[in-house]
């Protein structure tokens, strides 16, 4: 009889203690008052509010992403000749080493963001640059202007290669401002404001390699 009475107390002591947590480690929400919320509902996650963008970020990353890609095609078609100015070439690699990285960085916002990636240059249509979406891609270059690229020789080459590049450089830093203008995704804004410094050096070194050519 005993070693039961025992037993019952200790029951009743370790129940006492688990209610006591549990009473303990929660609160009922009846008890916020009406109108508040807890601090953690009031505001977004740091990762929300890093993610968070909007339609002119997608349009930055969609049309900035071709233009890219165009430049560095240019690029390549540029450095596959003979007899080019090495500064010419020295630009030409520069441009790419700058603008493969953010094509990547573009495409990988789009994935976060639910889109597909944008395809490469070499699968879509003749005339894209006309299609629906793709008007606001200022400076990029006709099929006639790359296929005059393609065909130039020397110090030809060189020239129209520079006065190609200057003007896509131009729509690049348009495109560039309108993003830093009306875009909510920091790091879109951050790329956006590194290609109009990047950019117009570029441009500044090329029409100063024009008079020199």
């Amino acid at each position: 009889m005993w070693k039961r009475t025992v037993l019952i107390g200790a029951g009743a002591i370790t129940a006492l203690v688990v209610s006591a947590g549990c009473s303990d480690s929660t609160e009922p929400a009846t008890e916020h008052e009406p109108g508040h919320t807890t601090s953690a509902a009031a505001s977004p996650t740091t990762t929300q509010r890093a993610e968070a963008h909007n339609d002119a970020d997608m349009m930055f990353a969609q049309h900035m992403i071709p233009h890219h890609q165009q430049a560095v095609e240019m690029s390549d078609m540029l450095l596959a000749k003979q007899g080019i100015d090495p500064r010419v070439s020295e630009l030409a690699n520069q441009i790419k080493a700058a603008q493969g990285p953010e094509i990547q960085q573009m495409q990988d916002w789009l994935k976060q963001w639910g889109n597909p990636p944008m395809p490469p240059m070499s699968s879509m249509p003749p005339g894209h640059g006309d299609m629906p979406g793709m008007s606001g891609m200022a400076g990029m270059m006709s099929e006639e202007d790359m296929t005059a690229l393609n065909n130039a020789q020397g110090v030809e080459a060189g020239k129209l290669f520079l006065t190609q590049m200057i003007e896509h450089h131009e729509g690049a830093i348009t495109m560039a401002q309108k993003e830093i203008d009306d875009g909510q995704y920091p790091p879109a804004i951050e790329m956006a404001r590194a290609i109009v410094t990047t950019q117009q050096q570029e441009i500044d070194t090329m029409k100063r390699l024009l008079g020199e050519l």
